[in-house]
Parts: C-alpha cells; structure tokens; sequence
C-alpha cells in the first residue's frame, strides 16, 4: 500500500495540508475545530507516513506520534483532569512530527536531480510545514502563558487566530492586527520571519536554478 502511494506522497501531503488551512471556509467553524480539525491533523500524520516510509526509523517514530496524537484525540474527546497537560503533550508531539517531516521535505526536494511536479508540491508543502511549525510554537506560548499575544479577534478560536498570526508572520506581511507582547512570543515571531525567509532564499533559489540548468540542456 505504502508503495504504490509513495509516487504521490508529495501531493496527498500537500492536499491535507490544504484541508486544515481551508477546511473551515466549507464546514461551520464550531464543527471543524471540534471535530474535523483534529481529524485532518491525524490525516496529515498518515500522509507524513507515506512520506517518510522509505526511511524506515523515522517513519516508526511517524507511527509512534500518530499513535500518542489518537491517544490524546481520544483522551479529549472525554473529561479529562489536566486537559493543559494534554494539551502542551499534543503541541509537542505535532510540533516533533512538523520537524521532522519538513526536514524531510527539504532533503527530497533538495536531492531531486529534475525539477518535477513532485518536486513543487514538495517545494510548497515544505513552506507549509513552516508556518504550522510557527504555528504550534505560538499554540503552545500562549497555552504555557496566556495573553503573550495581543490582538486576538474575539468570537474566532485562538487556533484560527494563531494559525493566522503564523502564516502572516512567515510570509512577512505583517498587518500588526495581532502583536506578541511577551519577550518569548517576541522570539518566536523572529523565529518565524527568519524560517520563511532562509526557506525562500535557500532551498527555492535552489529549485529555482536547477529548473533553469534542466531548461537549458
């Protein structure tokens, strides 16, 4: 199974990433959140797996947080005592998976001899991967230490608001609609920033000049 889905692993990761960015534009934001979101997270994971199912210890250590990711799916699902411990337990755990698969990624992409479609659905899943990476460092911040960002749109879930916070951070944009206000959130939008820029200057210019040089031969 994993062989036969290993050709198209770029786009199925791809794919699902798309659906957690923009599954809430389908689905009302109550349902997505509570049960769709976390599901997608968990596609995600399988389609990490996949990715990943040629580097045999990596992706045993892909199905170990897949399983742990259930495991606290299932532990939220019902009253639990800590539900901060369980939550900072899932934001690290999905953090460790982003890590590793994004570093992934980026060898793939960097090893690629021909620029192909797989390559570019790499090239952008990778960029992807950045911003979710930013995105459970703010998660966690502010569920270690609440308030450590300002800004935050009232009637929107606080994942919604710092999945967007993120990507507007990591795409330089900036619109300073959300702030962070602590020294560590300060550090993680530095953090950030530089991640989407060094991805951007490095490893496109890279994808970038070997389409160029596979033009010209």
């Amino acid at each position: 199974m994993l062989k036969r889905l290993y050709p198209y692993r770029f786009e199925i990761f791809f794919f699902s990433q798309v659906a957690i960015l923009f599954g809430s534009l389908i689905v009302p934001s109550i349902i997505f959140e509570t049960f769709l979101s976390p599901a997608l997270f968990l596609l995600n994971l399988l389609a990490g797996i996949v990715l990943l199912s040629k580097q045999k210890k990596t992706m045993w250590l892909l199905v170990l947080l897949l399983i742990i990711s259930a495991l606290l799916l299932g532990s939220n699902l019902i009253e639990t005592t800590n539900e901060a411990l369980v939550g900072l337990i899932e934001m690290g755990t999905y953090f460790l998976f982003y890590v590793v698969v994004t570093s992934e990624i980026i060898k793939q992409v960097w090893r690629a001899k021909k620029v192909s479609k797989n390559v570019i659905f790499g090239l952008v899943s990778g960029y992807i991967s950045l911003g979710l990476i930013g995105f459970f460092i703010c998660l966690s911040i502010e569920m270690a230490y609440p308030n450590s960002f300002s800004g935050l749109i009232e009637g929107i879930s606080i994942t919604e608001n710092l999945m967007y916070y993120s990507y507007i951070t990591l795409l330089t944009i900036g619109y300073g609609d959300i702030l962070p206000i602590s020294a560590l959130a300060h550090k993680a939008a530095i953090l950030i920033g530089l991640m989407g820029q060094i991805y951007l200057v490095v490893i496109t210019a890279i994808v970038v000049g070997k389409y160029i040089n596979q033009s010209s031969e």
